[in-house]
């Protein structure tokens, strides 16, 4: 079997699906509240940030892959309306049922359904955007997820990726100090695994960069990418039109 990266580990990539979907079980019960901790609230603003790139207008059909607890997906239905449509997805049962529920308290009945962003499920040319926010560095093929991606959406469809990334070279020190002793000693505490969050600060330095991410979607088929960098590189979002 082919191995890959989990972390800094180097598995089989079967194991590599089981020890992800472990990490998103174990963090699932707590995911917001560390969300909010580690990042001292900024996620909020990314993800604004990211809907604003999105660009949904009303009536459009929107995909949210890793949607996890469905902020994104959320605010995504706000924008299409009800005309439109927005399927939050996420291959973790437990982000998924934690997301489904937090929709559904937010008075949201969006279609739910957990599946691989490799093989994803729906139909080609179907949806007008497709977001992922902090879900693509965990996928083990990120090209054939970014090639599955592009085949759903529609031509002249946009790709909006919020992800981790490549911080400001003057700030890679305090930055590793903060993810390796400050994110799993939070994660230990408040979410009973600091394994789980050391895993997640190894994910993003194995990640691509953002130059690299974006050659990466436009080998899978976009043009017109660009990035943006957040909080000094910390976060970027990219985003990239489905070539006709």
């Amino acid at each position: 079997m082919s191995e890959t990266d989990f972390g800094y580990a180097r598995v089989g990539e079967g194991e590599k699906r089981a020890r992800v979907g472990e990490v998103f079980d174990q963090v699932a019960p707590r995911y917001d509240l560390m969300n909010d901790l580690m990042s001292l609230g900024l996620h909020r603003l990314w993800k604004a940030f990211a809907l604003n790139v999105a660009r949904v207008r009303p009536g459009e059909r929107v995909l949210d892959i890793a949607s996890g607890s469905g902020d994104l997906a959320r605010a995504l239905a706000r924008r299409a309306g009800p005309a439109g449509e927005v399927w939050a997805t996420d291959i973790n049962r437990s982000m998924l049922v934690r997301g489904r529920d937090r929709l559904l308290d937010a008075g949201l009945r969006l279609p739910a359904v957990q599946c691989d962003a490799e093989r994803l499920p729906f139909a080609a040319a179907h949806f007008d955007c497709v977001s992922v926010a902090f879900g693509l560095r965990n996928m083990t093929h990120k090209d054939a997820a970014l090639a599955e991606m592009a085949r759903v959406l529609r031509p002249g469809g946009r790709l909006v990726v919020l992800e981790f990334s490549r911080v400001w070279k003057p700030l890679e020190k305090p930055y590793a100090l903060y993810s390796f002793s400050v994110l799993p000693w939070l994660g230990a505490r408040v979410a009973g695994s600091g394994d789980a969050y050391r895993y997640l600060a190894e994910s993003i330095r194995m990640h691509p960069d953002q130059a690299t991410l974006a050659a990466m979607m436009e080998r899978a088929g976009f043009a017109s990418v660009e990035y943006f960098n957040l909080s000094a590189g910390v976060a970027a979002v990219h985003r990239g039109v489905k070539l006709g």
